[in-house]
């Protein structure tokens, strides 16, 4: 028997709106799926997880009419049924929120949401009824997003609530939401689960993929895990609790590490001094206010804080991407705040951006010239290019920072949102920075790729590399940093050893905490 055959005798039949039997997938010589089972009950969630390089976008987008099974079938209302793209799934009322945003930033939020499905009204777009319907989705969402504004203009999260405002528009009766919180800060999360717990009770049913475990575990009805392109368990919320996912996740319940030790730090690395940073978006107010920091060689800071701490405008400010208002910022005794950002990498200060995408890389080329676009200098001298230290410098990488591929000359886009991240690190590690830092480093990454991540940056300290990456994940907080610093709209609240509480971190940031 199947465990999708053992599953659904845990609800009746008809409670099960849409259904995988024995899918696979092969990209190449690739098997994303290996004869997967998976069911989504009426006004339900159904939670998935897994690893990156799993499986699960690829089996999402499947549901959703994206791309076709290689072998097996969908079944819908008991039906067997064939997507040939995404627009027949939706006419089906399925939609689906992807793990990457697929919004086009030149545009306003009104016609985004309503792009491609424009409103009508006696032969011409009705643009005053689409900015009305999407005043409701924003008010629904608790955003106070002008329908006008260039989605450029608007932060990542707010770019992750336009692409959930997107989808809900649709009014779908299945509703697949591919790691929809990734960018979103604790107060929008819990607007978007009582978003869901609306739809649920209207018996929308959603499929929800998430590595926020602990999160996840709040809102789902089921859980389902997939390893290797493989179903590996499946349990009702009763039966489940994080010791249970991670355990079939990776096959061993483990922490994200501890401050690696057993070595003395070495100079300054990094100085900050009285750092000021007008808001970017040109709001009349300072993100960053007066902040002065030191980071020593070989030591690990976490830098903690909500939406809208300063966090991410310190680590760009500091990389170069704009310019402080005043303040300094030395690379051990060379003061570099008028170098630009490539300037800033050949010293030795390099940044892994927060929205890998727009920022970290180029869609159009492979794995391989991603990983190695950032030390193009290490191998060019004038107009020619040694390949054979180029592949030495990308087989390197991949293996340092174990990156799922099926080879270096890959489509960067044909892995997994993960695996791509690690590219990203692994594309700025090549350069061999002195300082790297890290904006939410591990944004869509699975619980033991974070693991992987974090004992790579462990390793790195140990060789005297300073690493200072942002989080607002609190327990990321307490994995292998030496010191935590808290931020809180633009000031250093607090400062902690590793032997610091979740509590006192939240507290120190301004968020509230239960009791």
């Amino acid at each position: 028997m199947t465990l999708a055959a053992n599953h659904s005798n845990n609800l009746p039949a008809n409670d099960v709106v849409l259904s995988a039997h024995h899918i696979t997938k092969s990209f190449g010589n690739t098997h994303a799926l290996k004869g997967v089972n998976f069911d989504v009950y009426h006004g339900q969630v159904t939670t998935l997880f897994g690893e990156n390089g799993a499986g699960k976008s690829t089996l999402m987008k499947i549901l959703s009419g994206v791309i076709t099974p290689t072998s097996g079938e969908i079944i819908l209302d008991g039906t067997p049924i064939h997507f040939h793209n995404a627009n027949e799934a939706r006419a089906h009322g399925i939609s689906i929120i992807h793990q990457e945003l697929s919004l086009a930033p030149n545009m306003n939020v009104r016609d985004n949401i309503f792009m491609g499905r424009e409103i009508i009204t006696n032969g011409s777009v009705d643009f005053a009824e689409e900015e009305r319907q999407t005043r409701e989705l924003m008010a629904e969402l608790e955003e106070e997003i002008d329908p006008l504004t260039p989605v450029e203009e608007l932060r990542l999260g707010q770019q992750q609530i336009i692409e959930i405002a997107r989808a809900i528009s649709q009014k779908s009766r299945i509703l697949i939401m591919d790691e929809p919180t990734s960018a979103l800060s604790a107060a929008e999360v819990e607007v978007l689960f009582k978003v869901i717990h609306d739809l649920t009770s209207k018996g929308v049913s959603i499929v929800y993929i998430s590595h926020h475990l602990e999160e996840a575990l709040l809102i789902t009805d089921h859980a389902v895990v997939l390893r290797d392109g493989t179903m590996t368990a499946y349990a009702p919320r009763k039966d489940i609790d994080l010791e249970w996912i991670v355990r079939n996740m990776v096959g061993e319940n483990f922490d994200l590490g501890s401050p690696p030790d057993g070595y003395q730090f070495g100079e300054v690395a990094l100085k900050i001094e009285d750092l000021v940073i007008t808001d970017p978006n040109g709001g009349n107010f300072n993100v960053v206010d007066k902040l002065s920091l030191e980071v020593k060689a070989g030591e690990v800071v976490c830098i903690y804080g909500l939406m809208g701490a300063g966090r991410s405008e310190l680590m760009e400010c500091i990389a170069g991407r704009f310019s402080a208002q005043s303040g300094t910022v030395f690379l051990g005794n060379e003061d570099i705040s008028k170098l630009t950002i490539a300037e800033r990498i050949r010293v030795g200060l390099a940044l892994v951006p927060e929205d890998r995408q727009k920022d970290g890389l180029i869609q159009t080329m492979s794995v391989g010239q991603n990983l190695s676009l950032a030390s193009i200098t290490e191998f060019t001298k004038k107009l020619f290019t040694s390949t054979d230290t180029e592949n030495t410098l990308v087989d390197n990488s991949i293996e340092a920072v174990t990156v799922k591929t099926s080879s270096a000359n890959a489509a960067i886009g044909s892995l997994s949102g993960g695996n791509q991240q690690k590219v990203v690190i692994g594309k700025m590690l090549a350069t061999n920075p002195k300082v790297l830092l890290l904006d939410e480093p591990s944004r869509g990454i699975d619980i033991g790729a974070k693991a992987e991540v974090f004992r790579l940056l462990s390793e790195r300290a140990k060789e005297g590399l300073s690493v200072i990456y942002s989080t607002s994940e609190v327990a990321e907080c307490l994995s292998i940093a030496h010191r935590i610093i808290v931020m809180h709209k633009g000031h250093i609240s607090a400062e902690f050893d590793s032997t610091v509480s979740k509590e006192k971190i939240m507290a120190a940031s301004g968020e509230s905490v239960a009791h």
